[in-house]
């Protein structure tokens, strides 16, 4: 168990304080990986430093890609932050009970991402899609708009909480045997293959896909698929497209 296995995922942000400030609310939490897809303004920068205060080494190793999906590589589970709710809800968390999954999951070694969204809309519905679960901080309705560097802040607070009541049983827990669940880029891939193969059998029409995929995604997230049951998955469609090529 570690807070190594977590990272933080800023979103196309457009204020290079913001990712200062970040980095600065992951340090005093003891989180080291920050990953910056597609930022406005790329690192080294003199505001991102000014307001990192010292944590200038978070920004030196932080990771720039170009897409969400770029960022969750080798992630197992994905926690996006919401500020409302979507056409097709998606499992909710409030901070202290996304806290505690993803600490629980660093005990077998996962991956774990917390994602946040643009300063001005957050994330889109594509982006949560990709999220195993929505994470809602419980602000004032009256004004309930945080910064960016606020929210990260109170996320990992709360991270930093659960790993210290954690700790003591990560020694218990240490020799647990598990199968090792499978990556956010192994479900991915499971979802465009299955994409296919049901556009192959006409059960989805692509002009007219509704929500289907939508709702495919929110299932099998709920799962939280292992290696094993991936491979299986994966096989089964495998074998399904060579019978119909006969």
């Amino acid at each position: 168990m570690s807070l190594s296995f977590i990272r933080v995922v800023l979103v196309a942000t457009t204020h290079a304080g913001n990712i200062g400030a970040t980095a600065r609310a992951m340090k005093n939490m003891g989180l080291t990986q920050l990953v910056l897809v597609n930022p406005k303004h790329l690192l080294p920068n003199p505001e991102a430093s000014a307001r990192a205060s010292g944590a200038d080494d978070l920004l030196q190793n932080a990771l720039t890609v170009n897409t969400l999906e770029e960022a969750l590589t080798g992630c197992h589970i994905v926690l996006g932050t919401s500020a409302r709710e979507r056409q097709i809800p998606w499992p909710l968390l409030n901070p202290r009970e996304a806290a505690q999954k993803a600490i629980e999951s660093t005990i077998n070694n996962q991956q774990v991402a917390f994602v946040f969204g643009r300063e001005h809309a957050g994330l889109t519905n594509e982006e949560l899609q990709q999220c195993n679960y929505h994470i809602h901080i419980p602000s004032d309705e009256v004004f309930s708009s945080l910064n960016v560097a606020a929210a990260v802040q109170v996320i990992t607070y709360e991270t930093r909480m659960a790993w210290l009541e954690t700790k003591p049983l990560e020694k218990a827990t240490s020799d647990k045997t598990a199968d090792q669940p499978c990556t956010h880029d192994e479900l991915e891939r499971f979802y465009k293959h299955l994409e296919q193969l049901l556009v192959t059998i006409k059960f989805l029409d692509p002009t007219q896909p509704k929500h289907l995929m939508t709702r495919i995604r929110k299932l099998y997230g709920k799962a939280q698929l292992s290696k094993v049951e991936m491979n299986i998955l994966r096989g089964i469609l495998t074998e399904t497209e060579k019978s119909l090529r006969k």
